[in-house]
Order: C-alpha cells, then sequence, then structure tokens
C-alpha cells in the first residue's frame, strides 16, 4: 500500500510491480549493458524489487558463455553501480544471468535464442513473460524485430497469454523518414503498449519529480505562465569530447543526439499542461501536445537568429590540451557536424505566448552539467530598483545532474541602516535532505518496462513530432551548405555567437554559467 499522502506516478499504488519475466538484452557485450543495465538490475536486486520469477539472457555476435557474461557484469558493477557489489548478494544475483553467441542478422540465432531461453524459463518459474531491450544501432532495429518475429518470440499480445515488450534505445532513426520506417517496422509486430521508447533523461530523480514540483505545489502552478516568466533556459553540457563515438557522432551531430529526444523531453515536462490524471496516455498527451505548439524555425537570414551551430576547437581542460573536433580519430578533416548547438524556441499557446525557451548542448564545455533554469519577470521600476539599479531576477533552477536538487534566487536586504538589496539562495539537494544516492535512471525504467508502465518512455506520435519539429532545422542547414562552423575553444562555455543569440533580445538576458 501506498504511504499516507503518497501518489504514484503512473497511477501504481504501491510503486511498480515488476512481473515475472526474462530480459532478453541485445548488444549485450556493449558499454551499456557493461555500464547501466547490469548495475541497474543488481541494484533492483539489493532493493528487493525485481520478481522472484526473472532471467536475464544477453544476446550478441561476440563469442561469450555465461560464465564469461557474469563476469563482465561483476566488473561493470564494480566499476559504475551507485553500491558496490555483496559476494554473496551479487552470488544469488548472477546465477539468472545468461548469455547467447548470435548475429542480428542470422534467422537461425533466434532459434538458438528461443530454445536457450526455454530452456531457462522452466527453471525459474517463468510463464513466458518476455522483454527484449534493443541496445542496437538504428539500422539494425527493424532486423531485430523481424527476426524476433519469425521465431515466434515476438507477437501481438492476447488476452491470457504471456506478455512480450520492446526496449527501444534512441536515437529512433537519424530524421524524420527513418524514424516513421522504424516505428512502422515495430507497429507491425506488436502494439504500441508493448513499445517502450526509453529515454534515460526522464528516468532522472529530478526531472521525475518536475511534475511533483509544478503540480502539488500552489505556490508555482499560478506563476507558471507569460504574465510572469521571462523566458526559460534548458542547458545540457558535456564535459568529455566526441571520444570513441566518433563514426556515431559524424552522423548525427547535437541536434540529433540530445535535442530531438533529451532536450526536447524535458521542455515538454516544463510546459505542458496539468494532466488530469497520472496514467501513461493521459501525461504523454499532454507532452506530445507542447510539441505540436512548438513554433517552425524559420528559414534563411532568420535562421542564425534562432539556431547555433558550431564545433569545439583545440583547447585545454583541467589543464590538459585536448584536439579540436576536425583532428580527432575517425572524424573528417572537413567535417561540418556541429558539437555544439543553442537554439530559440517558442511553444505557441496560450499558456506560453511569447515566452522564449533557450536551449543549449555542447561538447568539452567546462563541465558535466544538466539543468532547467525559470526566470521570473522583472519587478516594475519603482521603490527598491528606483534609481535604475537593476534588482537580479527571481530564477527557479533545476539540476538534473550532478547534484540533483532545485534553487529559488530571491532578493533580500542587507543587515545595516541602509537598504541594500542582495541576491540569496534557497537551496534543495536531494543527498543533503534523503540521505542515500538517488537511484540511477535505469533502475526507475527497467523497473517500469517490468511491470508495463509506460508513463516515462516516448509514443511514437511524440517521437514524429519532435523529429519534423528538427527536421525543419536540418533540412535548413543542409540548403546554407556551410563549410566551416563558428568554433569555441574546448573548455569555454560556447561559441560567441551563441552568446548574441540571447543578448540580442535584451533585458539582460544571458546564458547562467553553472
Amino acid at each position: 500500500m501506498a504511504e499516507p499522502g503518497e501518489t504514484l506516478l503512473g497511477g501504481q499504488e504501491g510503486g511498480p510491480v515488476a512481473a515475472p519475466c526474462t530480459l532478453v538484452i541485445f548488444g549485450a557485450a556493449g558499454d551499456l549493458a557493461r555500464r547501466k543495465l547490469v548495475p541497474a538490475l543488481y541494484n533492483l536486486s539489493l532493493d528487493g524489487v525485481l520478481p522472484p520469477s526473472f532471467a536475464v539472457v544477453g544476446f550478441a555476435r561476440r563469442e561469450m558463455g555465461d560464465e564469461e557474461f557474469r563476469a563482465a557484469g561483476r566488473e561493470g558493477v564494480d566499476r559504475f553501480s551507485r553500491r558496490v557489489a555483496d559476494a554473496e548478494r551479487w552470488a544469488g544475483f548472477e546465477r539468472s544471468l545468461f548469455y547467447v553467441t548470435g548475429s542480428f542478422g542470422d534467422p537461425a540465432a533466434y532459434q538458438a535464442l528461443r530454445k536457450r531461453i526455454e530452456e531457462i524459463e522452466p527453471g525459474f518459474g517463468i510463464p513466458g513473460n518476455r522483454i527484449f531491450y534493443l541496445s542496437v544501432p538504428p539500422g539494425e532495429i527493424v532486423t531485430c524485430v523481424q527476426h524476433l518475429q519469425a521465431a515466434g518470440l515476438l507477437k501481438r499480445d492476447a488476452p491470457g497469454e504471456p506478455f512480450s515488450r520492446v526496449i527501444v534505445e534512441k536515437p529512433i532513426g537519424h530524421d524524420l523518414a527513418s524514424a516513421r520506417e522504424i516505428d512502422g517496422a515495430v507497429a507491425a509486430v506488436c502494439g504500441e503498449r508493448q513499445i517502450f521508447r526509453i529515454d534515460h533523461y526522464l528516468g532522472k530523480e529530478t526531472v521525475q519529480s518536475l511534475l511533483v514540483m509544478r503540480f502539488a505545489n500552489s505556490i508555482f502552478e499560478p506563476l507558471w505562465n507569460q504574465k510572469y516568466i521571462d523566458h526559460v533556459q534548458i542547458t545540457v553540457a558535456e564535459e568529455e569530447g566526441v571520444g570513441t563515438r566518433a563514426n556515431y557522432y559524424e552522423g548525427a551531430g547535437a541536434l540529433r543526439d540530445m535535442v530531438q529526444n533529451h532536450i526536447l523531453q524535458v521542455l515538454c515536462l516544463v510546459a505542458m499542461e496539468p494532466p488530469f490524471e497520472m496514467t501513461a496516455d493521459v501525461v504523454r498527451d499532454q507532452k506530445v501536445a507542447v510539441l505540436k505548439c512548438l513554433r517552425a524555425i524559420p528559414r534563411g537570414e532568420d535562421l542564425e537568429r534562432h539556431v547555433v551551430r558550431a564545433q569545439y576547437a583545440a583547447g585545454f581542460q583541467h589543464g590538459v590540451e585536448v584536439p579540436g573536433y576536425r583532428r580527432e580519430d575517425r572524424v573528417k578533416a572537413d567535417s561540418t557536424t556541429e558539437t555544439y548547438v543553442a537554439l530559440k524556441a517558442f511553444v505557441d499557446n496560450w499558456r506560453w505566448a511569447g515566452v522564449p525557451f533557450y536551449l543549449r548542448t555542447g561538447k568539452r564545455l567546462p563541465k558535466r552539467a544538466s539543468e532547467i533554469a525559470v526566470q521570473f519577470k522583472d519587478v516594475p521600476q519603482m521603490l527598491f530598483n528606483a534609481s535604475g539599479t537593476p534588482i537580479e531576477p527571481n530564477v527557479l533552477a533545476i539540476r538534473i545532474q550532478p547534484d540533483e536538487g532545485l534553487s529559488l534566487r530571491i532578493a533580500t536586504k542587507l543587515p545595516g541602516p541602509r537598504v541594500r538589496i542582495y541576491p540569496v539562495k534557497m537551496d534543495f539537494r536531494y543527498g543533503s535532505t534523503f540521505g542515500d544516492q538517488s537511484p540511477e535512471a535505469y533502475e526507475r525504467l527497467l523497473l517500469d518496462v517490468m511491470a508495463g508502465d509506460a508513463t516515462l518512455f516516448m509514443r511514437r506520435d511524440a517521437v514524429e513530432a519532435s523529429w519534423s519539429w528538427v527536421n525543419e532545422i536540418l533540412e535548413a542547414w543542409q540548403a546554407r551548405g556551410s563549410r566551416y562552423l563558428p568554433e569555441y575553444p574546448a573548455g569555454s562555455w560556447g561559441p560567441v555567437e551563441a552568446d548574441r543569440l540571447i543578448e540580442a533580445d535584451g533585458r539582460g538576458r544571458a546564458w547562467r554559467t553553472l
């Protein structure tokens, strides 16, 4: 039962209840499984929320046996888990880990996978419920789904029958047409309620808390509109460079990699209307409504007043010299792939008319940090700022990572006989208040899939609506055919063009320093 005053996202009293199932991880030999998925499952096991009838089957091209897969999982837990591995608890957990070697395009491999699953499930008392996590490149999704169907592993759910579900990792396609192709192929095999399009940002504790902050506190929602809010900034800053992801990143860039999914989904949570109940479809209806209200980015000369793209140049991070993007391994010497993008977006509806949403993301910035900052309008120029000296505006800042929490900047009087205004920050930190480290995003999201709760997952219409908006920008860039992009030194907060984009709107607007 829920505690007094407790309301659950997704409307499930007592929290998500995981059903007995087999989780099959495609691409199980990759970094995602080692760094995120196996550690998340181990922590769920420690918390006692995994179903007693549960098994994990890894599936990938790399030759590996069960013991080697378990050893790789233990190494991932030791290095990346928020809690260290306990020898006794790990020994109990690893008995549920298995591995099958096979190529994603080989029909025989799927028959071998099916045979192994059918051998494993009776020993764990699993009634045939299966979840297929497709941690594979976008181009492999259709192949995997079709072979799963042909092998009899994936089919539409029917009443009274064991369920089958598919988790699709982002990015879903590289443009609107490819996203529709993938969505169509998956929909031909299983129903929308069986498809979980995962975006780990939506599983972060602070992102989930956005709806609680807005709709469970009467001090915010009456002010959450164009009458009182001057603008909103959403920043996702990455400290590292392209690293080993150059092959993927060259075909993606910051707009596809971060804006199309992570940032637009966060924007939806900031801007959405109150849902009438906390169920998956109702919440997702309100998020899609925001995407459909996004004003199209203008083309031609007006494009640069709304969108800035750039690449990091050589520079220093923490005193270490690092190369520019075009000098990275496996990056073309004449690449025009953006590693930084800043946008000015508008949500054209009654609540947000005229309020700019400034979005930015980039690699090789000074620190890894993500933040939503809501800046309220200035007070009238009288009383305490009648002399013309502006009072710093009120800002509500929600920190997604690191140091999850939120702060509110307000004006107060400095002690003394004179009236001197000074900004102070009221600060809330999850770690300080609740003690334990917050669960990782994948812990919540995997548990939700096992429970069949899709509230925090992207629906097909949301994926296609976000791609539709982003496609306009991609096509405009292609039409311009720029050979060189603005640059910013590695270790800086981005190009001067991005500063001009926000400063051009006046009223002291500037990017926040995180």
